[in-house]
């Protein structure tokens, strides 16, 4: 009789098992396999079984990329199909100083030696030390020498050496530290020992040239890195086929930063730990006096841990996939934080044939950073020209601000008093509780979806006294101002509104002010007869809280209901509202479905969460009969402005 099932790794079903596959068998007809020591074998036997069974699922578990859970075997098998996880990332902090020599006459340039720049006093219960992998040189003017706007990084600067010899032939060229920010590496090669003349190689993970676009040949001074155990990372050089390759007697020299990842973000308070030189008659020389207090222009910031296992699973194959080509929207949301902007936190991209009107030959694409709300000029420039390597000629990359779609709720929530110490404690946990969910990437992120029922169930789960909520969603945007001209605005929701009366006011605004109208005025709507569109117009109030509008001025632009964009004609607004310094125009809307999702280029943000504790009379006791229980409308009730 055959074993009918080997590979099981419950030890009982193994044991039963073998002493079938024994009582089979016509020499052990008579045993008793309970009592005799054939049971102590049996255990034996199935305990090996066993082990053997848990090794082989787990050897066939590593094998794949999905299911390998041993960080060595999920990178070694990204790396068959090329790719790189992102290393750690030594948090950068922008610095000033000064420094006067003091010598006369003063020398023509002052030099900041490569190595530890500044150092934090302690923060969080350890010191950080800021430095830089290369010279930075300044010129003396006015006897001071000016180092403005210098980016360190945080982290212990490091140097290795190799000498290369032919007569190896399985030399590796290992960084022996993990904590490696490669952004910082730094790789260079001497001829010889006794050569002063370095030749610079550059990081490559294609066969094309990463500046040019033409293939790799025998002369191209690159390199290509790859991690291997323990989150070290090997270098590899050329072949004489792809990239020049090494010499005998050559010297590889590397330098580097070991960092701390995201402890070392937020840290602004620095003082100067590095050296200052300057040259006279060939020689160099330490200057020890004349250095300025280092100040911070921001916090450092940037900082990042190696990438997860988690985050090697989902983007190896679909790194693969883009074939470092960008086509597909979804092959520009991989290629960017993965091999161009690796600040991304969350991105959306689509083509100009989805606007309206279509935008033929253009690819829009929004970027929301790790650290701020907007990507700079300069870095929008570099990502374009990143592109390049990877896009199809005759399509042009459009990087656009981030848009936030914010989502304001109220909610009455019903509670037993018998089962809460007071309703100011539940209110605190039910508020905590939605920060938390405001703070998810379940939200934070483009193309996420508020889903209603998720945000009822949130706040019934926030403490075992709450009977049931009654929530109402808002959706605003705050339209950025061009104020004292003529401007056109449009604003898109992405969303459908909610036509719900027909004689208008389903647009709230802010107050703001348009010239030649004296009083301050908001905007309301009037919906055509089909509910689709309608037109906009501007009101004031006779008095704070009136529900009396006074209106100013018909049709100043439109709205489309089903699309949800607001559109207002020419119009010369002179103030608004101030928000960060920007002047604003604050803009709300119900949704027609209360599930709100963030569509394309619009970052959906829980901003406002407003919570009212209401007595259940009915729970509570107080009224079994419920004849005075307290109603609360599901629908929000009509206000004209905000």
């Amino acid at each position: 009789m055959a074993l009918l099932n080997f590979t099981s790794l419950d030890f009982d079903q193994i044991k039963e098992t073998l002493k079938q596959y024994l009582q089979s068998n016509s020499n052990f007809t008579d045993y008793d396999f309970e009592g005799s020591n054939l049971s102590t074998i049996l255990d034996v036997l199935a305990y090996n079984t066993y082990i053997t069974s848990y090794n082989a699922n787990m050897i066939s578990n590593e094998v794949f990329i999905d299911s390998a859970t041993l960080r060595e075997n999920v990178v070694a098998l990204a790396r068959n199909i090329g790719y790189v996880p992102r290393s750690k990332k030594g948090a950068t902090a922008t610095i000033n100083f000064t420094v006067e020599p003091g010598i006369t006459p003063p020398p023509t340039t002052v030099t900041l030696k490569k190595g530890p720049v500044a150092s934090s006093n302690e923060f969080g219960g350890q010191s950080f030390v800021f430095g830089t992998t290369k010279d930075i040189t300044k010129p003396v003017i006015d006897g001071v020498a000016s180092f403005l706007d210098v980016d360190v990084k945080e982290g212990t600067v490091v140097d290795q050496s190799f000498p290369f010899s032919t007569n190896n032939i399985n030399q590796r060229f290992i960084l022996s530290n993990s904590g490696i920010d490669l952004e910082t590496l730094e790789v260079n090669v001497r001829p010889s020992s006794t050569s002063s003349l370095l030749s610079n190689y550059v990081r490559q993970d294609s066969l094309f040239d990463a500046v040019t676009g033409s293939s790799i040949n025998k002369n191209s001074l690159i390199y290509y890195i790859q991690e291997i155990e323990d989150e070290q990372y090997e270098i590899i050089f050329g072949d004489g086929i792809f990239g020049k390759a090494l010499e005998d007697g050559n010297i590889v020299e590397v330098s580097y930063i070991l960092s701390n990842g995201s402890d070392g973000n937020g840290i602004s308070n620095l003082s100067f730990a590095g050296k200052c030189t300057y040259n006279r008659n060939a020689i160099e020389n330490t200057i020890t006096s004349g250095i300025s207090i280092v100040t911070a222009i921001n916090p450092s910031s940037g900082g990042d841990e190696i990438e997860s296992i988690d985050s090697v699973k989902k983007y190896a194959p679909q790194i693969y996939a883009t074939q470092n080509r960008a086509l597909t929207a979804n092959d520009y949301e991989i290629l960017i934080p993965n091999k161009i902007y690796q600040e991304t936190e969350s991105i959306s991209v689509y083509g100009g044939e989805e606007l309206v009107p279509p935008q033929y030959g253009k690819v829009f694409i929004s970027i929301k950073p790790r650290t701020g709300d907007f990507v700079p000029n300069a870095i929008k420039e570099n990502i374009k020209r990143d592109l390049r390597k990877y896009s199809v000629a005759g399509i042009v990359p459009e990087i656009l601000d981030l848009k936030y779609l914010f989502l304001e709720t109220e909610s009455k929530v019903y509670y037993n008093t018998s089962l809460a110490p007071n309703s100011l404690m539940v209110s605190a946990t039910i508020l905590n509780n939605i920060n938390k969910l405001a703070a998810s990437a379940e939200l934070n992120k483009y193309g996420a979806r508020f889903k209603y029922s998720k945000f009822l169930k949130v706040i019934d789960q926030s403490h075992e006294s709450i009977t049931s909520n009654i929530t109402t969603v808002e959706m605003r945007r705050d339209l950025r101002l061009a104020t004292d001209q003529f401007a056109e605005y449009a604003i898109d929701f992405g969303n459908q509104f909610d036509v719900r009366y027909m004689d208008g006011f389903n647009i709230r605004s802010s107050a703001f002010r348009v010239l030649d109208i004296s009083n301050e005025v908001y905007l309301y709507d009037l919906p055509n007869s089909d509910a689709r569109t309608g037109s906009l117009g501007l009101f004031s109030l006779d008095a704070p809280g009136s529900t009396t509008p006074l209106i100013e001025r018909q049709n100043v632009g439109v709205v489309n209901y089903e699309t949800g964009r607001i559109t207002l004609n020419p119009i010369n607004i002179t103030s608004g509202k101030t928000k960060d310094a920007q002047q604003i125009l604050e803009i709300s809307v119900c949704p027609l479905s209360n599930d709100v999702i963030g569509l394309q280029d619009l970052y959906l943000q829980l901003d406002t969460s407003n919570v009212e504790m209401v007595i259940d009379e009915i729970a509570s006791g107080a009224d079994p009969s419920g004849s005075t229980y307290t109603v609360t409308p599901s629908y929000k009730t009509k206000k004209l402005v905000r």
